[in-house]
């Protein structure tokens, strides 16, 4: 193994970040209570209120610490269409966004605007377009969770260029980069069998929080994958 993997799987935490990372989880902590304190809403689960907070501590983390390697601006240009389509489909996977070609004429008129939710930190705010043709949504954990792992495609991108082809076949075959679309896509196939549909939908957040956690991991330390071969 190459010493920039080694590197990467000894991540060093400074005491400085310690501090920054123990006064974002206090505050989040603190936000959490205020929400629940002033609001008539009750959490139906602790653990759903605090799996946004995982998502974006998460997210956040891995974008600090993950260092773009230097390359040439055309390599540049291909990670972030890359790493811009890879975020488009997990966008589309999960509802952000979609065509709703069809609605109109099976339930009438559609209302178009743009709607704003409240919800518990993390969750919330969510803002909501509504056009004749087309949805857009903002869930706050999602789109930072989604934003994270298409930064972290878009540093694999520029570790498999400088690898030439032995390097974008190790990226093809990225179980980080695959696992979130897979994960999804099995989802769908389970709705052939409603106990089946019932029990991962009861259990999709965990699911769902799980495989993120999983492909963030991996497409951080990318193991097996040496940019240099």
């Amino acid at each position: 193994m190459s010493e920039a993997p080694l590197s990467r799987l000894r991540p060093s935490i400074s005491a400085r970040e310690a501090q920054w990372i123990g006064a974002v989880v206090a505050l989040e902590f603190w936000l959490l209570g205020l929400f629940f304190w002033v609001s008539p809403t009750e959490p139906t689960s602790v653990r759903y209120a605090l799996y946004p907070f995982v998502w974006i501590n998460v997210g956040l983390w891995v974008i600090v610490k993950a260092t773009p390697p230097a390359a040439a601006s055309r390599h540049r240009v291909v990670a972030v269409l890359v790493a811009l389509a890879y975020f488009l489909v997990l966008a589309a996977l999960s509802g952000l966004i979609g065509l709703q070609l069809d609605d109109h004429h099976h339930h009438g008129h559609v209302v178009s605007g743009l709607y704003t939710t409240m919800g518990a930190p993390g969750w919330g705010p969510a803002v909501a377009y509504v056009g004749e043709t087309v949805h857009l949504s903002f869930v706050p954990y999602l789109v930072i969770g989604y934003l994270a792992l298409a930064y972290l495609v878009y540093v694999a991108v520029l570790d498999a260029t400088r690898a030439a082809l032995s390097g974008v076949l190790g990226l093809a075959s990225c179980v980080g980069c695959t696992l979130p679309v897979v994960g999804s896509l099995v989802a769908g196939v389970a709705g052939g069998s409603s106990a089946v549909t019932a029990a991962v939908y009861s259990l999709s957040i965990d699911i769902s929080t799980v495989v993120f956690v999983l492909a963030a991991a991996l497409l951080y330390w990318r193991p097996g994958f040496d940019s240099r071969r």
